[in-house]
Order: C-alpha cells, then structure tokens, then sequence
C-alpha cells in the first residue's frame, strides 16, 4: 500500500498560475543507485520558474512534512524537548520551493561543495514523490530572511535522488541532490554563496547541529532555526537512520545535519507520536555515489 509520504501542516491556500514542466523522463544510472531527472535545462525554462515564484507563492508554499506511524510500545519512557534555536541567514543555508502533485510545497537545502559548484543538499522527498514523480518548479533561494532573497533565485538543472527513495519510498535513502543552474553572470552557485563539504560513512551518534526553516505551527517558516545534540539510532521502528532531539516542523525538511562543519544528514521524518526527535538517513556509499553523479553533472 502506498503511503503519502508529503503532509500538511498549515491549510493549501488556493494559488494562481500553472506549474512549469521538467523536461524528460527520469534515468537510472548503470548503478542502478542513482534516479535523475532533467528540470531547467533552457533559458526559458529558468526564466519562467524565476517568475513562478512569487512572494506570495513562496509565503504560501505547504511545508512538506512526513509523519510515520510506528508502536509506541518502542518509545523510550522518558523523552526530552528541545526548542529550536533561530539563528541569522547565511547564504550556505536556504529554502527549496518546488511544485508535486498541483500544489506549491517548501523544504530547506545545503549548498554543497561538489566538483561543479552547483549543488544543493536536500531531502528525497523534497524533489521525488517516493516512489512517483519529481518534482518541478524546483528552486533554491540562499539565506531567505522574512521574504528577503539577497542572493537572488536558484533554479536547478537536474534533479538526484537514491533508486531507493524514487522507487520503494525508503526513508534510509531520503536524500535528493539538485544541480543548479548558473546566474546571469555565469557564476556557479558555490562561487556565491560558498558551501558545506559532505561527508560519508562516518561514526554513528556524532554531535550534529541541525538546520533548517520550520514553517509548521507554532513557526512560520521566515526565518532560519537550529538544534544541536549527539545523535542516537531509531529503536522505534527500526530504520538505519538516527535522530536528534528537535522540535522544528514541517519545512525544516531536508535541512542539513552538520558535524565537524561537514553536512552529514538531513532533516527526513519524525514519528506521529514523538514531536520531539527529528530523523536523518545515514550517509554511506549509497547516497555517495548519488552526490558523485550530482557532483560530476
């Protein structure tokens, strides 16, 4: 049975306008790790996402949000909350609009070091339905700040994510990489507003500060929020991802973990009945040779 892997958090509001195609079907590398989809690969497909996204489209965007249902038998006794922190913009750190199923929705994404100096880190579910279609209208906008875009609006090239995640919606491969495309100015993204190397197969329960831009109540998703903690693994229903006590919502969704000023996760699930511990993927060999595709774009 399918499950709907993207939730509301706040009330769709009724939005204007049509939504602009992503060219070409998706491919499976040789690998058959990696899923990739074409998005503004013309001029004018990247005028008409920069135009598409409004203030008001971007102030209305759905949080995209996964909730999973697991036994609360499993849940530790004592749980601990912690209130996000807001932080300032930078540029590293920004919000991922893009469009799935007819609707707007908004997540949070990484500028990342890569060998193009394109590449944005986000969650699987932020750009594929998990399994379906990915999304399109795709864009990043840098140190967003109460509807401000003081490094202007990015639109992606390519769209990356896991085979796991396009084609079983499997939430220990919930990542998805976006290859920007240059400004006007021919600058690749990074040259801008630089960017968080990645690393792969480290320790598990690391210390980690998590970013991102919750826009569920009781947050409004303007600004730039951040909880810190030792990360422990999911014994509640038994994913190979680790979480971290976190209480941001829906909108923080593909916010990079970082350890060591190096993103090592993203901000992926959190189980209905625990608001409080937010759930990232590992980061092994797998989500490693899909950011090598992405990197190499």
């Amino acid at each position: 049975m399918r499950r709907p892997l993207v939730r509301c958090l706040i009330a769709s509001l009724a939005l204007a306008g049509g939504s602009v195609a992503l060219a070409g079907p998706a491919v499976a590398s040789p690998a058959v790790t990696v899923v990739e989809q074409a998005a503004a690969t013309t001029e004018a497909a990247e005028n008409r996402i920069e135009a598409y996204w409004t203030t008001e489209r971007m102030e209305s965007a759905i949080p995209a949000d996964v909730s999973l249902a697991a036994d609360k038998a499993r849940v530790p006794a004592k749980k601990v909350r912690a209130a996000a922190v807001p932080e300032n913009p930078q540029p590293r750190l920004g919000k991922v609009f893009f469009t799935l199923g007819g609707s707007n929705y908004v997540c949070s994404g990484t500028a990342t070091s890569s060998s193009n100096g394109d590449v944005v880190t986000t969650a699987g579910h932020c750009l594929n339905e998990g399994p379906g279609a990915f999304a399109t209208n795709f864009a990043f906008v840098p140190a967003y700040d109460h509807g401000s875009r003081p490094y202007g609006t990015w639109t992606a090239e390519r769209l990356y994510t896991t085979s796991a995640w396009a084609n079983s919606g499997d939430f220990n491969y919930d990542v998805g990489f976006a290859v920007m495309n240059e400004n006007a100015s021919g600058q690749s993204l990074t040259q801008v507003v630089g960017s968080y190397p990645i690393a792969f197969n480290l320790a598990r329960g690391l210390t980690y500060t998590s970013y991102g831009y919750p826009a569920g109540p009781p947050f409004d998703g303007e600004s730039l929020y951040s909880c810190s903690g030792t990360a422990r693994q999911d014994t509640v229903g038994g994913s190979q991802d680790q979480g971290l006590t976190c209480d941001m919502t829906g909108g923080s969704s593909g916010g990079g973990w970082l350890t060591s000023g190096r993103i090592n996760s993203v901000n992926s699930f959190k189980y209905t009945f625990d608001p409080s511990t937010m759930y990232g993927p590992y980061f092994g060999s797998t989500i490693q040779s899909v950011y090598n595709s992405a990197s190499a774009a």
